[in-house]
């Protein structure tokens, strides 16, 4: 049984037992720590890196995965809580946490991660060894792979590296972030005065982090190979010391839009202010010389004792996915294809398809991305029918066939308007080139509302068919991004309905606009204006139609639980003996089973070889049912400062797959972890007669009998065994 991990709101009182006022709802010990909670996810992505059942490269890989997070966290949420630091907040969160203890607690957190992943390391390189990849220390080379290391390193890197010295006639030197480099400590021959100089390890732009040896899955750390070949560098000096350091900066730089005359050139300039951004983190050797370390921080303008990290080992874990990528299909997860979704294994018009279906429901990875998403716009662009594409992009790949598309599309002289969202997090850059190309092919691209982010994910199609216009929508819960569709779980709404589509309409003029007044919505639930006033007052119908004879249920999926509002009508929703089933992948607020307050509700997450994404809200309303999926997460930001949007699942069909999906979630014993009401979590363990498989693994079986499924149906149809009615 894996040791039980900490608790996320260490440091808060517990909640009584008894039941309490409905005033005491406003108690900070009844709410957990937003970054806490999100680090205690991280705990459980680590333990997939410790899980012996994980196989060896997938562990490298969730090695790298936290890693990754870590330093994204340090950028965005310790980078935050700096700033208000730095602006004199005091104001505690709704878990009663200031700034300043958010900061403490979160690092006590992180430094307890670090020496985690050391003690992993060391075993997966063992691990590794045995399996035939080996990183190597210089000193386990041959004289001869030390000479052919040093012949690659000055045809292929050296000619990057520049060197620069720290001292009285030399200003500190600009250190990028999430940059490895080199602390150098040198001296003239037969001289006692020493100096310093920087050098930066060029990662990245087609240089690894880990460099072969030979034929055979052998590497060493390029830091290793410069730092055995100083020489070159340095030449006729004497190097006394050589340490690793490693610095994190602020990624919050965001200017005030509603003052900006042009919002793409403010955001241009937000990325130049990211680039020279406050540092929030110092990583270090821990071997590196305290004078050094103490100097670094100085000269850096951080708190040696809180914000400088010593390493023990390797420093950016998070290049160990070149590692996780090698060739060993037997090292990793059986590997995936997804499935073409049953309803579009057919050669006939996807607009013919999905106005027969009415609706379809589209399960990612599962169900093919480039079959389904990818084909709606492919077919969009080219059937001489369609007179619009209207289409909202936070996150895509630069290559992605979505804009390839867009742009084919408006070549055929259709309407195409894209909302491209600027402001999407470390993307911001390829969506502004991404927008630009898209102009010059005669796309009206436009930019969102004026203070508000553009989250939701929607495409709307406009055809004249056979008895007018006619439109089609699809609503997902991911971006339209092909990578991420294979290693996220995420769903999408592929649908004809009439009133859909002219609320996608009516969203569409919003975003194309910003203007609000009189836009009526009649299916769709779209944020800031209507879907947290919609949640709260459906949690509360819950809990007013909650009966012994028709027990109130509430089920909700997403990323987070973090707006109080949300979860106070679900405490209030609780203590009416409502159940309330919460598949939360990470931060969550909320404390389950507590005593006379939250005893009917359990917190589940699942932590497996998918990316959990997808967003799904169910209320059994006194068993007229609803199911809404969308982009949003029940988080403040997104109710009340993105643009975001939940449809509804009408389809008895459709809802039965919706079903499905979140009762083998709720029934995992593979990957699925329980909450405790201090905030721990314990994974489950399948017992006796249990499925021993995870969720995701289940899915894509389920998938794939779909499949097998349609594809008899198919053959059946050729045969002319299934007709299909006169219309």
């Amino acid at each position: 049984m894996p040791r039980k991990a900490q608790a996320a709101g260490a440091g808060a009182p517990e909640p009584t037992g008894a039941r309490a006022p409905e005033t005491s709802l406003a108690l900070p010990e009844l709410y957990l720590n937003r970054e806490l909670t999100w680090l205690q996810f991280n705990r459980r992505v680590l333990h997939e890196a410790e899980d012996p059942r994980t196989p060896l490269l997938e562990r490298v890989k969730f090695t790298a995965i936290v890693s990754s997070n870590l330093d994204e966290f340090f950028m965005k949420r310790i980078g935050g809580l700096k700033q208000q630091v730095g602006a004199g907040l005091q104001h505690p969160t709704v878990d009663g946490r200031t700034p300043r203890q958010q900061i403490a607690e979160c690092y006590a957190v992180v430094r307890d991660l670090a020496e985690r992943k050391r003690r992993l390391f060391g075993e997966l390189l063992g691990l590794l060894r045995d399996a035939g990849i080996r990183i190597l220390g210089y000193s386990e080379l041959s004289e001869k792979e030390r000479k052919g290391l040093r012949q690659h390193y000055q045809r292929n890197i050296y000619p990057l590296v520049t060197p620069q010295s720290i001292d009285p006639a030399h200003p500190f030197p600009f250190i990028s972030n999430l940059s490895l480099n080199l602390l150098v400590t040198l001296r003239y021959p037969r001289e006692r005065e020493t100096s310093l100089a920087r050098v930066k390890v060029p990662v990245g732009a087609g240089i690894p982090r880990f460099i072969r040896v030979g034929d055979d899955d052998r590497f060493v750390p390029l830091e290793e190979v410069m730092r055995h070949n100083l020489d070159m560098l340095f030449p006729e000096m004497e190097v006394t010391a050589c340490e690793l350091f490693r610095v994190t900066r602020n990624a919050n730089t965001e200017r005030n839009e509603e003052q900006a005359d042009d919002l793409l050139s403010l955001i241009e300039s937000e990325l130049q202010d990211r680039r020279f951004a406050p540092i929030v983190r110092l990583e270090v050797g821990a071997d590196m010389d305290p004078v050094h370390r103490g100097m670094l921080a100085a000269e850096l303008e951080l708190t040696e004792a809180d914000d400088v990290f010593d390493v023990d080992g390797m420093l950016a874990f998070r290049d160990l996915f070149e590692i996780a990528a090698l060739g060993y299909p037997e090292l990793r997860d059986p590997p995936h294809h997804p499935v073409d979704h049953p309803r579009l294994m057919t050669d006939r018009n996807i607009f013919h398809v999905l106005r027969d279906a009415g609706a379809i429901l589209l399960q990612h990875p599962y169900d093919s991305f480039a079959t389904s998403v990818e084909r709606f716009l492919m077919e969009a662009s080219e059937d001489p029918k369609v007179r619009a594409i209207k289409m909202t992009l936070y996150r895509t790949a630069s290559d992605s066939r979505i804009i390839d598309c867009l742009v084919n599309a408006a070549n055929n002289g259709k309407q195409v308007a894209v909302a491209v969202e600027l402001k999407a997090r470390f993307d911001e850059a390829a969506n502004i080139r991404l927008a630009e190309r898209m102009e010059e092919a005669g796309i009206h691209v436009t930019y969102g509302v004026v203070g508000l982010k553009t989250h939701c994910k929607v495409i709307l199609v406009v055809r004249q068919d056979y008895n007018g216009l006619r439109r089609y929508v699809h609503i997902g819960t991911g971006n339209y991004h092909p990578g991420t569709a294979r290693v996220y779980s995420d769903l999408g709404l592929l649908t004809s309905d009439e009133t859909i589509g002219q609320d996608a309409t009516e969203l569409f003029n919003y975003l194309t606009t910003g203007y609000t007044p009189r836009r009526n919505y009649r299916k769709l639930l779209p944020a800031p204006k209507h879907l947290k006033r919609a949640l709260l007052a459906r949690i509360e119908r819950e809990a007013e139609l909650h009966s012994e004879k028709s027990p109130g249920l509430i089920q909700f999926k997403m990323n987070a639980l973090e707006d109080a509002d949300i979860v106070a009508a679900l405490y209030r929703a609780a203590r009416r003996g409502v159940r309330i089933d919460l598949i939360i992948r990470d931060s969550c607020r909320l404390r389950p089973g507590v005593p006379g307050l939250s005893e009917s509700v359990r917190v589940v997450s699942v932590v497996g070889r998918f990316l959990e994404h997808a967003r799904i809200y169910y209320f059994r309303n006194g068993g007229d049912e609803e199911y809404f999926v969308g982009s949003a997460d029940a988080m403040k930001r997104n109710l009340e400062y993105r643009v975001e949007v939940l449809a509804p699942v009408e389809a008895t069909e459709l809802r039965k797959e919706l079903r499905t999906m979140i009762d083998v979630q709720l029934g995992d014993r593979r990957s699925a972890w329980d909450m405790r009401p201090d905030g721990s979590y314990v994974q489950r363990m399948p017992g006796e007669g249990d499925d021993p498989r995870g969720s995701h693994e289940i899915l894509v079986d389920l998938a794939e009998k779909r499949r097998k499924a349609g594809a008899r149906l198919k053959k059946k149809k050729a045969r002319g065994v299934v007709r299909r009615p006169v219309r």
